[in-house]
């Protein structure tokens, strides 16, 4: 095929796709262009997933009838005028792609008026061309509907995930959006209802009141350097915001916001600062709450990284990691005066890999390769019998087999047996129940909730008994036995945070409850017990890993025993 330019509309659409992922990019790019206009008030509806219907609202500045078509043109922006500006970029939009790539993937109609003008101007796109323009009347502000989204991509329609994936993405979105502009009145609505509402009362935990709910709000600690109101941005790393105590802390990252002067950012390096703060605080596996804002001046930071604008680099890494990391770490210290919490001095680097070749004891959760060559054969369908010796660090069970010893990890192993235990239940409609002596409420954020109201039902099949009861909480009136004294509300939430999509939730539920029903690492054991839990896990389908995939056990044959002891 010959080389040559191609068609305009080729190009917009490539271009479109760089910044319009899926409806929740639609919804960002909206609201920071209302944010950019100095709105006290936005409001967002969206219907069928962001598909069919988003409209964002704002008594923002307003667009200038005379610029209004032109601000559908690619690279038309108000917000810098020469190269130097980009060096100095304080406002969360700049590039000029984020309306004419959703006018070339979607129906657009808005609605603007600028102060200074009696009349607002309405322009309607088809195709990214202005099909129809007339006045219209409105308050000051500016109204962006979209309609169809990708209604003429539909390679790209095919890539969505379920509408309660997208509702949560944008729920998220907004939620973001919300802790880093407190002084702005947030509404969300989807599919007709209210899915969040912020009082713009310019104080932060009125936000996370809204967005976390009450019991993260009242175990949360603010930072207390000033600056966050001001949205101004300093020479050296300034850090404010509110960071959780590890009472609350969740099973993954979702809770933790990070914004470099008030735009929304995913970067390893604060995420890595901010729970390096947390170091020895936090069991493994969990991961702090935490809001953060970094001033710096922008001469410091580089935001012009990925037309998504979700990416920063800086200048100085070291200080921002020091800054950030001394920050939080102070809050924390703050917060427990008993036991003393030393201060951690972390050397600043650029996360790596584990290095290879280490001496690893057997059973590491490291990821490194170990030492000895430890990983078994499959047994083809059972267990050897086996003759427990004992317990080792209150977390692995010592046998002896025919054929060598074992270290078997009695959370993993106990894991395995309950899930294969609540499968079979399910299957035969017998999954024991455990009414509460009261209903409790549970408080969720948009984004759980979306998830919740579209998986109520696979949580009934394993003994839930949850309904709604006000906005955005829910009544739990029983639980799966096996959860009865055990911290449900902590699964349940983890289950809420992975994601509303469909696949495999029958199974990653009973996962879940298989995981915080199960004996712990760290439990003393007595005899009887280890024998019974060893004699069930002879008995399942698939003795040798966890749901997660993880080896329950792992053995050391009767040859590597002589080899290691120099018997061979």
């Amino acid at each position: 095929m010959p080389i040559r330019v191609l068609d305009q509309e080729i190009v917009s659409r490539i271009a479109a796709g760089e910044v319009v992922e899926r409806p929740a990019s639609v919804v960002k790019e909206l609201v920071e262009n209302s944010l950019d206009a100095g709105a006290s008030q936005i409001s967002i509806e969206v219907r069928g997933g962001g598909v069919s219907l988003i409209r964002v609202m704002d008594n923002g500045a307003g667009i200038p009838s005379g610029e209004a078509e032109l601000a559908f043109d690619r690279y038309a922006t108000s917000k810098i005028g020469s190269l130097d500006d980009l060096e100095s970029i304080l406002s969360l939009g700049f590039r000029g792609e984020a309306l004419p790539s959703i006018a070339a993937v979607a129906q657009v109609d808005i609605v603007t008026r600028a102060a200074d003008e009696p009349v607002g101007t309405y322009l309607s796109l088809r195709d990214g061309a202005v099909v129809n323009r007339e006045s219209q009347g409105r308050s000051q502000g500016t109204t962006v509907t979209v309609k169809n989204l990708f209604r003429k991509v539909p390679a790209r329609l095919k890539f969505l995930k379920s509408l309660a994936t997208e509702n949560s993405h944008i729920a998220n979105i907004v939620s973001r959006y919300a802790l880093a502009f407190p002084e702005v009145k947030f509404a969300l609505f989807i599919d007709g209802r209210a899915t969040l509402r912020t009082p713009g009362s310019g104080q932060l935990i009125d936000s996370i009141i809204e967005v976390y709910g009450l019991e993260v709000a009242q175990n949360i600690l603010e930072i207390k350097d000033k600056g966050w109101e001001s949205g101004t941005a300093v020479s050296s790393p300034l850090v404010t915001g509110m960071v959780g105590s590890p009472a609350i802390s969740r099973s993954n990252r979702d809770y933790l916001s990070l914004f470099v002067n008030r735009r929304w950012t995913n970067s390893r390096l604060l995420a890595w600062a901010v729970e390096e703060a947390y170091h020895g605080l936090l069991m493994q596996g969990k991961h702090p709450v935490a809001v953060i804002n970094i001033s710096l001046s922008p001469n410091e930071v580089d935001v012009n990284i990925h037309p998504t604008k979700t990416e920063v680099k800086f200048q100085n890494e070291h200080a921002v990691f020091s800054a950030v990391q001394k920050a939080v770490r102070q809050a924390l210290i703050k917060l427990m005066p008993v036991p003393k919490i030393e201060e951690v001095a972390t050397i600043y680097g650029a996360p790596s890999v584990p290095r290879q070749g280490l001496p690893v004891s057997i059973g590491s959760d490291s990821g490194l390769t170990p030492s000895l060559s430890v990983a078994p054969p499959t047994p083809a369908v059972t267990l050897p019998a086996l003759r427990i010796l004992g317990q080792l660090l209150s977390s692995y069970i010592i046998a002896e087999g025919p054929d060598g010893l074992y270290l078997i990890d009695q959370h993993a192993a106990h894991e395995r047996i309950l899930f294969e235990k609540i499968k079979d239940q399910r299957l035969r409609q017998e999954i024991e129940v455990q009414g509460l002596l009261e209903p409790v409420t549970f408080e969720v954020n948009p984004k759980q909730e979306e998830v919740l109201k579209s998986h109520c039902e696979n949580l009934a099949e394993f003994g839930f008994s949850i309904e709604p009861f006000g906005e955005r909480t829910f009544l739990v009136r029983a639980v799966p036995a096996l959860l009865s004294n055990k911290d449900w509300a902590e699964m349940v939430r983890g289950l809420l945070d992975s994601g509303g999509d469909k696949g495999d939730w029958v199974e990653k539920i009973a996962i879940s409850i298989a995981c915080h029903s199960a004996v712990k690492a760290g439990q003393v054991l007595t005899d009887d017990e280890m024998r019974e839990l060893v004699r069930q896990l002879e008995q399942v389908a698939i003795p040798h890993t966890c749901p997660h995939g993880r080896p329950t056990m792992i053995r050391l044959s009767l040859g590597q025993l002589g080899k290691e002891f120099g018997r061979r």
